[in-house]
C-alpha cells in the first residue's frame, strides 16, 4: 500500500505520511552545476592518453542534484564516480581539490583497468 502513498518515500529517507523535501535547483544552479561536472571530465581527459572515453551524467531526485563521470577505458571495465554536491556549493563552486581528486582517482582507476585487463603478456618497449 506505501507505493500508492504520495507521500511514501525510500526507507531511511521519508516517512511514510510524512511530504517529500523536494529540492528544486534554478536554471542558474543547474548551469553551474554542469559547468562544474564538464571541468571534471575535462581535467580526468588530460591526465589520460588517447583511447579513453569519458563522459558525464547529471540527475536530480528529490534530496538533491547527483552528478556522475565516467572513464571506459579501451580494454577492462567503465570505472566511475558519482557525488552529490550541497546546494549552497554550486554558487561558490566545488572546492578545487576535490574536482582534481576525483579527476585523479579516475584516471588512475581506468589505467588500472587497462593494466588488469592485458596483464603481463605485453612486453614493455622501454624502461
Amino acid at each position: 500500500m506505501n507505493g500508492n502513498n504520495p507521500y511514501a518515500g525510500a526507507p531511511g529517507v521519508v516517512e511514510a505520511g510524512q511530504p517529500t523535501n523536494d529540492v528544486e535547483l534554478s536554471g542558474e544552479q543547474k548551469q553551474a552545476l554542469r559547468q562544474e561536472v564538464a571541468g571534471i571530465v575535462s581535467r580526468t581527459e588530460s591526465y589520460l592518453p588517447e583511447g579513453y572515453h569519458v563522459g558525464s551524467e547529471l540527475s536530480f531526485d528529490g534530496t538533491g542534484p547527483l552528478a556522475t563521470v565516467a572513464v571506459e577505458p579501451p580494454a577492462g571495465h567503465p570505472v566511475t564516480a558519482g557525488f552529490s554536491p550541497e546546494i549552497d556549493e554550486l554558487a561558490s563552486g566545488l572546492d578545487e581539490t576535490d574536482a582534481n581528486e576525483v579527476a585523479q582517482g579516475l584516471a588512475a582507476s581506468a589505467a588500472m583497468q587497462v593494466m588488469s585487463a592485458i596483464g603481463d603478456s605485453v612486453t614493455p618497449t622501454g624502461r
